[in-house]
């Protein structure tokens, strides 16, 4: 297989920017974003079973500054594929070959929940692609035998019933009690978020949550900048998994967000960003300058 070559033309790997973009990779269409400049990109994956759109806050607050990569997962949003069946293995398999498709030879990754069980599961099999790691409102750990069941249970229940139960369940599962009753709009955008999957997807996606190996044991080998964020409410991934996981990769940072659930980034959207902007400006060893000769966020 011939390996892609990265360019060090700048110009080259920043010239197809915009949104609702895409291309082939691993035998599907990958629906992106791409916005701002830089020569070290900064992409960001989404949860189950949402999409792209879920970053947008982050898109507009760093786009200014700093190059930024928002996709679509295999199977969601506009990245269609109903055929395939879906794993973390090959989700992370097509991030390294949207990487490649783009000509991007080391990305920052910032993946909440299941964008961050991908992450975590690139940053073990394709550590040398990476320079940073950003894990929001994740884990390590995979399912046990009774969440397993779990997840096998409830595709039953969906091929049985249809997807509303589960879809509501799921969407005030996510959100610390305020929301639910004080933002209203971050609520019912998440909500036509989940309601625009398939029933295929969501069977499928819970496959591959269901079946996802554990990354804890590679926790101490991830010596690149760690920046963990996790809403203190979140009863999904709950903090104490954030917490561990912390513990456990040498000189990570948790930030913990008051007020949030599971999704974080939408909840407390201010705080979020401000966690973001504050680590990446850590990243001094980075060549975040924009093409145009400007320097970084100050």
């Amino acid at each position: 297989m011939q390996l892609p070559t990265f360019p060090n033309n700048k110009a080259m790997q920043t010239q197809n920017q915009g949104q609702n973009l895409s291309i082939p990779v691993n035998n599907f269409h990958v629906s992106y974003d791409d916005l701002g400049e830089g020569i070290i990109p900064i992409i960001f994956l989404h949860g189950y079973p949402f999409n792209k759109s879920m970053w947008q806050a982050q898109l507009e607050f760093l786009s200014p500054h700093y190059r930024i990569i928002l996709c679509d997962i295999r199977g969601f949003g506009a990245s269609t594929d109903e055929g395939t069946s879906l794993s973390i293995d090959l989700f992370a398999d097509d991030l390294k070959d949207f990487m490649d498709a783009l000509l991007i030879e080391k990305a920052v990754i910032c993946g909440l929940s299941m964008g961050g069980f991908i992450a975590l599961n690139a940053m073990k099999r394709f550590p040398e692609r990476f320079e940073a790691l950003i894990l929001c409102d994740t884990m390590c750990i995979a399912d046990t035998a009774e969440v397993k069941v779990a997840r096998y249970t409830t595709i039953k229940d969906i091929e049985a019933g249809g997807l509303e139960v589960f879809n509501e369940k799921f969407i005030k599962s996510v959100f610390h009690e305020d929301t639910l009753a004080n933002q209203k709009k971050v609520v019912a955008n998440l909500r036509s978020m989940v309601f625009a999957n398939t029933q295929n997807i969501i069977t499928k996606g819970l496959v591959a949550l269901a079946e996802r190996s554990e990354t804890c044991d590679n926790l101490a080998n991830i010596t690149l900048p760690t920046l963990l964020i996790c809403g203190r409410a979140d009863e999904v991934t709950p903090l104490a998994e954030s917490e561990f996981m912390a513990a456990h990769i040498p000189g990570a940072v948790l930030q913990i967000i008051d007020n949030a659930g599971h999704v974080s980034n939408l909840e407390q959207p201010a705080a979020f960003n401000q966690h973001l902007l504050n680590f990446l400006k850590t990243l001094t060893n980075l060549d975040f300058e924009k093409i145009n000769g400007e320097k970084r966020m100050n």
